[in-house]
């Protein structure tokens, strides 16, 4: 019998793409191969490149503003699926690089050192790590899901949840945490109702549009407070976990949680 993937997790189809073309494990040599056949770029256009951690004390972000160089530690998961998420959205992760970048020369924190981020370097890095944008053609279920309507959204409603609410997840931090998933695991998401016949799309026309509508928001500065993303407990997706196919699996108050409204 051939071993399990790590990536079969349904959540993971963004990725499916990528995962097809690497190894089973993180791997920064085929990482920047495969950075370098797609051209990825900066939003100020240098050719984005997966480096090893320099220890210069140049920031993070500043050294991906100043130099296209995205800091990556070896047989690092966490490292890795970021930089599968610039290969998936690519001009998104440019934005938001770019929002850094811009609060950076605004402060004049382009070296590293103890002083906070702020709040939008704070919001961003907060998408960044556990973001997530929500589609669906019927806005209904976001209503749903912006009302915190767990049982009405998954159980009344499964059905149409299962084939019509999809999940892009857009943070590297979910996407390791999905090697093991558990309780509580939640996402900070965008709700994004999208025209008839989206979802029939190929996925990389629905990765593009996304990507495009993302960067867009990004460079508009939207998405600037984590507190206007909605939560979303990733295991209460149909499919995703075998327990929540128990209807009592949505009594778990813990998990599923009310919560304030968010405009959708």
């Amino acid at each position: 019998m051939a071993p399990r993937s790590p990536f079969s997790n349904p959540l993971y189809f963004p990725l499916a793409p990528l995962l097809a073309q690497l190894p089973p494990r993180p791997d920064v040599a085929a990482l920047a191969s495969l950075a370098a056949r797609m051209s990825v770029a900066t939003a100020a256009g240098l050719p984005l490149r997966f480096v090893p951690p320099a220890g210069d004390g140049l920031g993070y972000e500043a050294r991906i503003a100043l130099r296209g160089e995205v800091e990556t530690r070896p047989d690092n998961w966490h490292d890795w699926f970021n930089g599968l998420v610039w290969l998936s959205f690519p001009q998104a992760k440019a934005a938001l690089s770019a929002r850094h970048a811009a609060e950076l020369a605004r402060t004049g924190g382009a070296v590293a050192g103890p002083a906070a981020r702020g709040g939008v370097r704070d919001a961003m890095t907060h998408f960044d790590e556990c973001g997530a944008v929500v589609v669906a053609e019927d806005a209904s279920l976001l209503e749903l899901l912006a009302a915190f309507r767990w049982r009405e959204l998954f159980v009344a409603r499964r059905a149409e949840a299962a084939a019509g609410l999809r999940v892009f997840v857009f943070g590297h931090a979910t996407y390791e945490a999905l090697l093991a998933p558990f309780r509580g695991l939640t996402a900070k998401c965008v709700l994004t109702p999208v025209g008839a016949g989206w979802l029939r799309q190929p996925l990389a026309a629905q990765l593009a549009d996304l990507d495009a509508r993302l960067a867009g928001d990004l460079a508009a500065g939207r998405h600037g407070d984590p507190r206007a993303l909605q939560p979303l407990p990733l295991l209460g997706l149909p499919g995703v976990v075998p327990e929540n196919e128990d209807p009592a699996y949505y009594d778990d108050a813990w998990q599923f949680r009310p919560g304030r409204r968010q405009r959708v």
